[in-house]
C-alpha cells in the first residue's frame, strides 16, 4: 500500500475509534500533501507529487514540530509542547525507518567515495547524493556536520 493511502486509511481508522488527537494530525497531514499536490501543479510538475516529495513533505512538519516543542518549552507551555510531540508521533508513523548512527556513517561514507569528494567544496554534492538516496531516513542538518567533518 503506497504512503497516500495509508495516510488515508488511518484517517478513517482515527474517525471509527473516535481518536480526536490523532484525527487531527493526520487532517493536518492530508492538508500538507494536498497543498504540495497544489503548489506542484502552479509550477507545472506532475500533480499528484510522487511519494519522495510526501515524504519531504512528512519530514518538514516534523521538523517544525520539534522546533514548535522547543519553544513552547523554553516558553514553560508544557501543555503545548505535549500535543506537538503527539503529533510528531503520529507524523512519524508514516516516515520511512530512520537510520542509526553508524548507517549514516557509512551512507556518508558511499556518497563521499561515490562522488569522489575530497574537500569541503565537493560537500554540495555529497549531500545531493544523500537527499537523493536516503530522504526521509535521517537529519540532513546532522548529516552536514558529518559531512564537513568527514572532507575537512
Amino acid at each position: 500500500m503506497d504512503l497516500r493511502a495509508r495516510i488515508n486509511e488511518a484517517l478513517k481508522e482515527a474517525m471509527r475509534a473516535k481518536a480526536g488527537d490523532r484525527l487531527g494530525a493526520l487532517r493536518l497531514v492530508n492538508s500538507a500533501i494536498k497543498d504540495r499536490d497544489i503548489a506542484a501543479r502552479g509550477e507545472g510538475q506532475p500533480s499528484p507529487v510522487p511519494e519522495e516529495a510526501v515524504v519531504a513533505v512528512l519530514a518538514k512538519m516534523v521538523k517544525q514540530r520539534q522546533e514548535s516543542a522547543r519553544a513552547y518549552d523554553e516558553a514553560g507551555r508544557d501543555d503545548l509542547a505535549g500535543k506537538e510531540r503527539a503529533e510528531i508521533l503520529v507524523i512519524e508513523e508514516f516516515l520511512p525507518r530512520q537510520l542509526s548512527e553508524t548507517e549514516t556513517a557509512e551512507a556518508i561514507a558511499a556518497a563521499i567515495a561515490e562522488t569522489g569528494a575530497t574537500s569541503v567544496r565537493d560537500m554540495g554534492r555529497v549531500m545531493a547524493a544523500l537527499k537523493a538516496r536516503h530522504a526521509g531516513q535521517m537529519d540532513f542538518g546532522k548529516a552536514g556536520a558529518l559531512v564537513k567533518a568527514k572532507l575537512g
